[in-house]
């Protein structure tokens, strides 16, 4: 599978602050041994970041994006507005099952907004913006996204059968 990885950030885009969410995430992805084919750190800009969603997206750049930030209660924190506003259709039970989880560490897990979605054969996931708090969810969520990407995007040319089998 191949992974692009976004950080929404304003202080780490202006070269404030280093990002450590998303090299948790490359880290991460590469040791399942998926490909990250794409790094980016963006600011808190919304039309910014539906531009690169979408551009990886209809591109066919990658199977998968994870985004990190962006996702709490701050004006500034769209990700998941701009995520949504791309995709063709929603997957809330990633992000809702990222949250399950996480409240069994911290009760702050409910103020996420983290949303989930696909465009075209891109699925994008928002990840939470802390390295603690995406270590837990990647940890808890890639192995099922393994299992949904073997039917999601399954072999180039095959169609899943009534029986489940691919057939080209």
């Amino acid at each position: 599978m191949r992974v692009a990885v976004i950080t929404s950030s304003d202080s780490g885009y202006e070269g404030k602050r280093e990002d450590l969410s998303g090299p948790v995430i490359e880290k991460m992805v590469t040791e399942a041994g998926y490909q990250v084919v794409s790094k980016v750190i963006l600011p808190d800009d919304r039309k910014m970041l539906e531009a690169e969603l979408a551009r990886i997206a209809d591109a066919g750049e990658a199977d998968l994006i994870l985004t990190t930030g962006g996702t709490g209660f701050s004006p500034r924190d769209v990700m998941p507005e701009a995520t949504l506003a791309v995709c063709e259709r929603a997957v809330p039970g990633i992000p809702e099952a990222m949250r399950a989880y996480s409240m069994q560490f911290t009760k702050r897990a409910m103020l996420t907004r983290s949303a989930a979605g696909i465009r075209k054969q891109t699925l994008i996931v928002n990840m939470p913006g802390s390295p603690k708090a995406v270590t837990e969810c990647l940890e808890y969520i890639l192995p099922e996204l393994h299992h949904g990407w073997r039917f999601f995007w399954g072999r180039p040319g095959t169609v899943r059968g009534n029986n489940g089998a691919f057939r080209r």
